[in-house]
């Protein structure tokens, strides 16, 4: 692994000051040395190190998605994504970890599968160079009840394997269902706390009794896993909190309690809301029979301007809101991620320095590799992004992959910028 200098860009740190230019070395992994440069002060020699001239560009943490689903199919239903074939759904799953970091997301935080072992296997591959992927921590199937949201099976047809989710009743079954799902070794388990209106159980609707709840997440924790919770309901987000569940999706519904007790344990929780999912579902999904007037009806309308006072709410506090939800239907197709950041400045009223700490330095905790990911500084491994654009000017520069000159993971390219050897061109390789 070769050692690399970049030279002459704008460093974004992750710390939340303005920018600064100078000069980044990477060796191995990590990044070894960070200097400002300019006001008459040399770039630093390196023997050696191949030299990334950036010419002024915008360099950066890689971004963390919070709510990843790289086996969602691109497909209008949830029988579409999970009848897929597993032969197909694997390679599926590899095309798509590849497109996540060609988009600069060197890191995903799995929501969900729709096979059980399917994100294990993705991030084992990742992880021992089989396939390309971002680093990624695996996620079960959605835990849900018989008739909650992720059954999918039909009356002659009860097979689990026909079901989307993993379909338990009672406490005992939901023991076995977490210890199943800790054997195949994902890090977290994900429990479908509240409806979705699509599938015919309205968002604001819970299914789960508080003891299986509880029973879900001592489990989880004996294990050592992390829950995650589809939670819209305002119900559910009080769950997560009074259970000690850390990620809980979508927060829709808030109530002035419930923003209490999130703020009151703001530094234990992470909030991704998928807003994306709500404005494409109830203004962009026409073409497959979900016009605006069919989804006002399901109640989507109304659950994102909930969502959108709840998002404003928890910023106001201080609760952390990372970028990422259901991205993978055919309406919130996969590589569109960056879309959230735009939504976050646009709807939330987050500065676009607050959207880009949202996809970096708050991803280190998310992955809980908080003291070394998220930031360019010494030490920290070295995931970077190198941007033709300044997205604290506009955040939607991350959007455009050909404005996404490389992307590093743990040092090694994995799309290196394009080698120019005149000193006219945008910036050069030596």
């Amino acid at each position: 692994m070769a050692d690399v200098m970049f030279t002459n860009v704008r460093i974004f740190d992750g710390g939340g000051e303005a920018p600064f230019t100078g000069d980044v070395l990477v060796q191995g992994n990590r990044i070894a040395r960070v200097v400002k440069t300019g006001y008459g002060m040399p770039s630093m020699p390196v023997a050696g190190a191949q030299v990334i001239d950036g010419a002024g560009a915008f360099l950066m943490p890689g971004m963390v998605e919070a709510h990843t689903h790289f086996s969602w199919n691109d497909q209008p239903s949830l029988d579409a994504i999970q009848r897929m074939p597993p032969e197909e759904h694997i390679l599926w799953c590899a095309e798509v970890a590849k497109r996540y970091l060609d988009m600069g997301w060197t890191s995903c935080v799995g929501a969900a599968t729709a096979k059980p072992r399917l994100d294990v296997v993705i991030r084992n591959a990742i992880n021992d160079g089989t396939i390309v992927g971002p680093r990624y921590l695996a996620a079960s199937q959605e835990i849900t009840v018989p008739g909650g949201l992720g059954d999918t099976t039909q009356p002659h047809l009860p097979q689990p394997e026909f079901a989307f989710g993993a379909v338990v009743s009672g406490v005992e079954e939901m023991r076995r269902c977490v210890r199943m799902f800790a054997k195949y070794g994902v890090d977290s388990l994900k429990i479908n706390l509240s409806g979705e209106s699509i599938t015919g159980m309205p968002s604001e609707m819970s299914q789960f009794t508080e003891e299986e709840v509880a029973t879900c997440v001592q489990e989880a924790k004996s294990w050592g896993k992390r829950v995650a919770a589809h939670a819209r309901s305002t119900w559910s987000i009080k769950q997560c909190v009074k259970q000690g569940i850390e990620v809980i999706y979508h927060a829709s519904f808030t109530d002035e309690e419930a923003l209490d007790m999130l703020e009151a344990h703001k530094f234990e929780h992470f909030i991704a809301p998928g807003l994306a999912w709500l404005i494409n579902t109830s203004y962009h999904a026409s073409e497959w029979g979900l016009t605006p007037e069919v989804t006002r009806q399901m109640g989507y309308h109304r659950e994102l301007e909930a969502a959108i006072e709840s998002m404003k709410a928890m910023r106001r506090r201080g609760i952390r809101i990372l970028p990422g939800g259901d991205y993978g239907f055919a309406w919130t197709p996969h590589g569109t991620n960056a879309k959230d950041l735009e939504y976050f400045v646009k709807y939330v009223g987050m500065s676009t320095m607050e959207a880009l700490l949202s996809a970096t330095a708050w991803g280190g905790p998310m992955m809980r590799m908080g003291k070394v990911l998220g930031y360019i500084r010494e030490g920290y491994l070295a995931d970077i992004l190198l941007v033709d654009g300044d997205p604290l000017a506009d955040i939607t520069v991350l959007q455009d992959k050909a404005c996404i000159l490389a992307v590093m993971k743990d040092g090694e390219f994995h799309r290196a910028p394009p080698v120019r050897r005149s000193h006219a061109t945008r910036w050069t390789t030596a």
